[in-house]
């Protein structure tokens, strides 16, 4: 990035470009509390933000701080270059980004009332009222009140009343949740990756023989359950492969170093240091930064990094021998 000018102002309404902000955008009196922001490029803030309105018309664009909206986020649909929130991002309304040749990153939590996004990574979790998801990649959990659809995305798991999914959606964890019974486009795949060997394709080598992506059937895999108390009765629906993880937990010692890759990647910023999961396959470290994974992950999404299929089956004489 470019050297850039420091600014300062006390206007209703701020327009960002080539600058660098080395503390915060905070209102300091009650006219300043629906100032609109306006990033046209080029700008780095490090301190918290806190807008009416927060608009990104263009990269780049790195906030250090947290950001907080009364009406909206919103990220121009013709934007490119990086944008990178280093800290949690709410508003009170929404929060929306469909801007395909946009590099956006959270490296926290994301909370507001709605959550649109395209071709973000979110190191957190997102929690909302209703939340749409495409070509995207959230480490955590994606939890909404009412209802959530996910295209073409990697997420760690959900939980919501409704869901709705279409192409090819990957969950990291073991189990996801929802009360009304899922809904599947045409053509759609539903993938486990709790034993894919992640730690192996990170470094470039071959996976383990006994890993892979499990994939799932909505109808067999569903667990339901029926929750009540003296008041309310409640169906919870789970859609898990916990059974199989259980059975190669008995089986492995090996943990092929997924919880270290996605705990590295969920803290983001408050690591101390960088660390690495040893040698990949051209002799260098394997440095698990943010901008790594998110490589990562994104070549997973997009097929450039094939994780091989793992059936679930294994034999229960190989158990007892454990024992």
């Amino acid at each position: 990035m470019k050297e850039l000018k420091e600014l300062r102002f006390n206007e209703s309404n701020i327009q960002l470009k080539d600058n660098l902000i080395r503390g915060s955008i905070l209102p300091e009196k009650v006219a300043e509390l629906n100032r609109t922001v306006t990033v046209q490029g080029d700008t780095v803030v490090e301190g918290p933000v806190y807008a009416h309105k927060l608009e990104i018309q263009n990269g780049d664009l790195e906030i250090h701080g947290a950001v907080f909206t009364q009406l909206e986020l919103y990220v121009n649909s013709e934007a490119k270059g990086n944008v990178a929130f280093k800290k949690s991002v709410g508003s009170v309304n929404s929060i929306v980004s469909r801007a395909a040749n946009c590099k956006l990153l959270f490296y926290s939590d994301i909370n507001a009332k709605s959550v649109t996004l395209y071709n973000a990574f979110v190191a957190g979790s997102i929690y909302a009222d209703e939340i749409i998801l495409e070509n995207c990649v959230v480490i955590g959990g994606v939890f909404a009140t009412q209802q959530i659809d996910l295209t073409n995305s990697i997420v760690g798991t959900f939980n919501t009343p409704s869901v709705r999914i279409a192409q090819a959606v990957s969950l990291l964890l073991p189990s996801a949740f929802s009360i009304e019974k899922i809904i599947v486009a045409a053509d759609t795949k539903l993938y486990n990756l709790s034993l894919a060997d992640l730690g192996a394709l990170y470094k470039g080598f071959p996976q383990a023989a006994n890993s892979g992506k499990i994939e799932m059937n909505t109808e067999t895999d569903e667990v339901k359950s029926t929750l009540a108390n003296e008041e309310i009765q409640k169906t919870l629906r789970s859609y898990t492969v916990i059974g199989k993880v259980l059975a190669a937990d008995l089986l492995d010692t090996d943990k092929f170093q997924n919880h270290f890759l996605l705990t590295a990647a969920s803290l983001g910023t408050q690591l101390l240091k960088t660390y690495d999961m040893g040698i990949d396959k051209d002799g260098k470290p394997a440095t698990l930064t943010l901008d790594n994974i998110r490589n990562f992950f994104f070549d997973i999404l997009a097929g450039k990094i094939e994780i091989q299929a793992m059936d679930g089956k294994f034999d229960i004489s190989q158990i007892t021998k454990k024992f």
